[in-house]
């Protein structure tokens, strides 16, 4: 047998039978930046496109889009892929293709990836996630409870319902430009949904103001859900609508015509709570409402609702209406008294601050002076004036 001299056989075969030489240098952390970004590769190279955002993509591409953008943004990790960067990832821009719909939850995303700086495995290995929308919609169904003052609500959505059959209201596709606020009735998930409180607006963490509400719905529950919730639930919903206001008659008649009904009563209301600011000023302090109830059963539990300042109140005057639009009507009265507006911040039943609207400090002869010129129709010509607690004629111009 031929002796083989393995040295001259290696240098024969040259190169081609070199043996690596072990890198040296890179720590475990970059090698899991080079995994994670090799499985981003893999992606591109199966679906020909980058990864990207939005709530109806596969969640492992939204994990991989999440990972993209870090990796796009820090310097480090850039230089260290460039020499594998052959998809040309790095330079390239991010789309969404669902701009804000994904803000919240992307941070979520880049969680559950974590840190690079982490043992983590493959985020090929996640079980089931849950997508941003079924999370939310379990949290909504959660967050209902039965609402135990339903009889309060219950006339008001037959009420509703007998005005849409008659014309009176409409219902009409959810736009995102339109008003959420204490009064309004919408249609979500099949059901009816009137927004019965407000609590003060803030400023969430991606710069838009929200608010949280107590909404009733038909079903005799009601969540403590947030304004931006409900938003993104109607406008989620194919079937989402927002109820019209009532557009009945002319503005205020002070007595019944053969065929009129009455449409609803102007109360006014002093409260007896104690706080300091309502025992000192208890006789110029007064809630003015508008209801298509008995103002009975709209008081009935004021002291477990904030816009009664969580506290019994006492009714001082009531005014008929008939062929009436409630809602403007009350518009019109709150906007006579707004300089009189009372600035009290209280506190829920959930521990919320909340800022009741309807409370004026005026004298109850201001106020039957309003409705009377409301009534005969000059009160175009008034203003309130609170230094004289009374209606004056506005300034010639």
């Amino acid at each position: 047998m031929t002796d083989i001299d393995l040295d001259e056989l290696a240098e024969a075969l040259g190169p081609d039978f070199d043996v690596p030489e072990k890198k040296t240098g890179r720590s475990s952390r970059d090698e899991r930046i080079i995994a994670g970004f090799e499985e981003i590769q893999r992606f591109v190279e199966e679906n020909g496109r980058s990864p990207q955002h939005g709530e109806g993509r596969d969640i492992f591409e939204r994990l991989y889009a999440v990972r993209l953008d870090r990796l796009r943004d820090q310097e480090e990790c850039r230089v260290l892929l460039e020499s594998y960067d052959h998809q040309g990832l790095l330079g390239a821009q991010s789309v969404d293709s669902s701009p804000g719909a994904d803000e919240i939850d992307d941070d979520e995303l880049l969680a559950e990836l974590s840190d690079l700086d982490e043992d983590t495995p493959s985020i090929t290995e996640l079980r089931h996630v849950r997508t941003a929308a079924e999370k939310r919609a379990a949290e909504d169904i959660a967050s209902r409870q039965r609402c135990s003052d339903f009889d309060h609500f219950k006339p008001l959505f037959e009420q509703v319902q007998k005005e849409i059959q008659t014309g009176i209201r409409e219902t009409r596709p959810f736009e995102l430009k339109a008003d959420i606020e204490v009064g309004r009735f919408f249609i979500v998930g099949g059901q009816k949904a009137y927004v019965a409180e407000k609590a003060e607006e803030f400023t969430n963490a991606q710069g838009r103001t929200d608010a949280r509400l107590r909404v009733i719905f038909d079903n005799g529950t009601e969540s403590n859900m947030l304004l931006r919730s409900l938003q993104r639930a109607l406008n989620e919903d194919d079937a989402g609508r927002r109820i019209t206001d009532s557009t009945a008659g002319p503005l205020f008649s002070d007595a019944a015509s053969d065929g009129d009904e009455a449409s609803g009563t102007i109360y006014v209301l002093r409260s007896l709570s104690e706080l300091p600011l309502i025992a000192e000023n208890r006789d110029l302090v007064h809630k003015i409402g508008v209801t298509n109830l008995s103002v009975e059963k709209r008081i009935a539990g004021a002291r477990l609702q904030p816009t009664f300042l969580m506290a019994e109140v006492e009714i001082v005057a009531r005014y008929e209406l008939y062929n009436i639009n409630r809602a403007k009507l009350e518009n019109l009265i709150h906007r006579i008294f707004d300089p009189a507006r009372l600035d009290i911040k209280i506190k829920d039943r959930f521990g919320n601050p909340v800022v009741p609207r309807e409370w004026f400090l005026v004298p109850l002869s201001a106020i039957d002076d309003a409705v009377e010129k409301i009534k005969d129709g000059s009160i175009t010509r008034y203003v309130y004036d609170p230094s004289e607690a009374r209606l004056r004629e506005r300034a010639q111009e």
